[in-house]
């Protein structure tokens, strides 16, 4: 188990919904079409046992708070959410010519119920996610019900209602699979995503496995497919959206991996995720600073602490030119790192940069960190003492 901090969501709306506000692999612009009738309520599991076994570390959780199995990782709620459907995604405007007067409605109820998960009012937003299913197979419009469906399955996977996240998921891949949409199109592979985490969460592992290699195969053969298409064909940022969307399952991959304890692999899968990013949002990305920890947090799991060093410096010198928000708490990685290679010079290098961190964590009133830092030097405290004893 690893003993380093993993880096917090920074978005207010990240932090109270799960989604990210702004673009990162957990936010890619897709679209799918709309659906002719729903035949069933659920999709067969069999959807992803056809898939070969492949192999995540929560994410926003602190140190060794690697369960997959209770709690979903913040991370894998990142799929998308608010992307699917671009005609009534909760920024499009009222107005927009193209969409019906009930259709500007239904955008209108998808706003207040977004706005409501923000807040964290989720009875209130599940009420109005109803009405605006009711009203969506009212007026027939196809991409009002996917879309409100998935928004529903996404409240549920954040209120830990894991069974009704399933049951939703499947409903809106089911849609999807109806109206045309194929299983490698990004939307649909979206969804699978999700689902994925929501077998994580309920721990059954053999769904959980084979629905993130669905979803990485998938997207392999299609970046590959993609990466020579003319740009009358397909555009640059869709073939961009595409490897963000692959980073986003390879990350959340990783994560799994780490939390059944399977670092080699899990760090395979990390380092894949880091290509992605710094190739497609560059070195100095959120997200590139954020996988680097990671990559620390697999290495320092293993013991091997000189490339955990590694890591977390790379992470730190990219910090420092970015004034990413989460300084101290790389800093207090480093810390930990020092300590466990252990040597006197070791031993003095974590208490300084502890306290450094200390300093920057209660500057920015971050109570956990700030437990975890004295943690630190308690624990350091009784290393030294031991040291000198011997």
């Amino acid at each position: 188990m690893s003993f380093l901090l993993d880096l917090q969501p920074r978005s207010a709306e990240m932090r109270s919904t799960g989604f990210p506000a702004d673009a990162g692999f957990g936010y890619v612009r897709t679209a799918h079409s709309g659906f002719t009738a729903a035949r069933a309520r659920s999709l067969p599991d069999r959807h992803y046992r056809s898939c070969p076994p492949l192999c995540v570390n929560t994410a926003g959780g602190r140190a060794g708070s690697r369960d997959c199995g209770s709690r979903l990782p913040l991370t894998l709620m990142c799929a998308a959410a608010f992307s699917l459907f671009s005609k009534l995604r909760g920024d499009v405007d009222d107005d927009d010519e193209d969409l019906s007067e009930a259709e500007k409605k239904i955008v209108y109820m998808l706003k207040k119920a977004k706005l409501s998960i923000m807040k964290e009012e989720m009875d209130e937003a599940e009420e109005i996610l109803h009405e605006t299913l009711h009203l969506a197979q009212e007026c027939k419009s196809k991409r009002a019900i996917v879309y409100t469906y998935d928004l529903m399955a996404n409240l549920a996977l954040l209120r830990g209602q894991y069974d009704s996240a399933e049951r939703l998921f499947k409903t809106t891949m089911v849609y999807m699979l109806d109206s045309g949409t194929k299983q490698d199109d990004n939307s649909f592979l979206e969804v699978s995503l999700k689902l994925a985490s929501v077998y994580a969460a309920q721990n059954q592992k053999d769904l959980a496995v084979a629905g993130y290699q669905f979803c990485i195969l998938s997207l392999d053969e299609r970046t590959e497919k993609e990466k020579d298409a003319p740009q009358e064909i397909m555009t640059a940022e869709e073939k961009s959206n595409t490897r963000l969307l692959l980073g986003l399952c390879l990350d959340s991959y990783a994560r799994y991996l780490v939390s059944q304890s399977q670092l080699l692999h899990a760090q395979v899968m990390y380092e894949k995720a880091l290509q992605i990013c710094v190739e497609e949002q560059g070195d100095l990305h959120p997200q590139a600073i954020t996988l680097l920890n990671d990559l620390a947090t697999v290495m320092e799991a293993q013991g091997r602490y000189d490339e955990a060093h590694t890591y977390v410096s790379q992470a730190l010198h990219r910090a420092i030119k970015s004034d990413h928000p989460d300084y101290h708490i790389l800093l207090s990685n480093m810390a930990t790192i020092f300590m466990h290679q252990g040597g006197t010079e070791n031993l003095l290098a974590a208490e300084r940069i502890f306290k450094e961190a200390l300093i920057k964590a209660e500057d920015k009133k971050d109570t956990p960190s700030v437990q975890y830092i004295h943690k630190g030097l308690s624990e350091l405290a009784k290393r030294r003492e031991e040291s000198q004893n011997i």
